[in-house]
């Protein structure tokens, strides 16, 4: 049965909804309509094409990552929100595998929606990592360490790719753990920070 007032905004939501129960790459104009219970063409009058709805997902999908690490890192400093912005992160993945994947790519430069969603995220990770006193490229290369480092262990988690059976919350403490050390040696003692030139991030 058709849903009443169909929108856009619903249109992104359940094409999200349906990215993570089917998997980002199988996400198709077609399946959404079909769980919306409308037509092909009643849903074009609110989406323009697939890659269009696959660009709002992601965008959708940046801002409740962000939305979501934000709030656990609220009142919290130096490892203690290293660990809740990871476990956040970690969180959502798991929740929303489909999302998650449609959040990895980078945006286009010239893409001002998607570049404001991927900046949210960037913010939330950039003020985590002050309290070990990074500026600059220092802090640039050690967002992109962190980021590249809770995405792979996410990936391979929502992806099956973990087959030994071993605590794999226990795992993913001992990364963060490795991380907060990294993260407490980032910078040699005397060393000035390089500022990040403008777009690099």
């Amino acid at each position: 049965m058709p849903k009443a007032g169909l929108s856009h905004d619903l249109v992104v939501r359940e094409a999200a909804q349906v990215s993570d129960d089917v998997g980002w790459e199988n996400l198709t104009l077609n399946v959404v309509a079909k769980r919306l219970g409308v037509s092909m063409p009643a849903l074009y009058k609110h989406i323009g094409s697939l890659e269009g709805l696959r660009h709002d997902v992601a965008v959708l999908a940046l801002n409740e990552l962000a939305s979501a690490m934000n709030g656990a890192v609220v009142g919290m400093s130096g490892q203690e929100a290293l660990f809740a912005m990871a476990r956040a992160y970690r969180a959502y993945g798991q929740r929303h595998p489909g999302r998650y994947s449609a959040s990895v790519r980078a945006p286009s430069w010239i893409d001002a929606e998607h570049s404001a969603a991927a900046r949210n995220v960037l913010r939330v990770a950039y003020t985590t990592l002050e309290a070990y006193g990074l500026a600059g490229r220092d802090a640039a290369d050690a967002v992109r360490a962190v980021r590249a480092t809770l995405h792979g262990f996410v990936s391979l988690e929502t992806g099956g790719g973990f087959g030994i059976p071993a605590d794999l919350d226990r795992s993913f403490r001992r990364l963060v753990d490795g991380l907060d050390a990294t993260l407490t040696h980032w910078v040699p003692a005397g060393h000035a920070a390089e500022p990040v030139p403008e777009g690099a991030r």
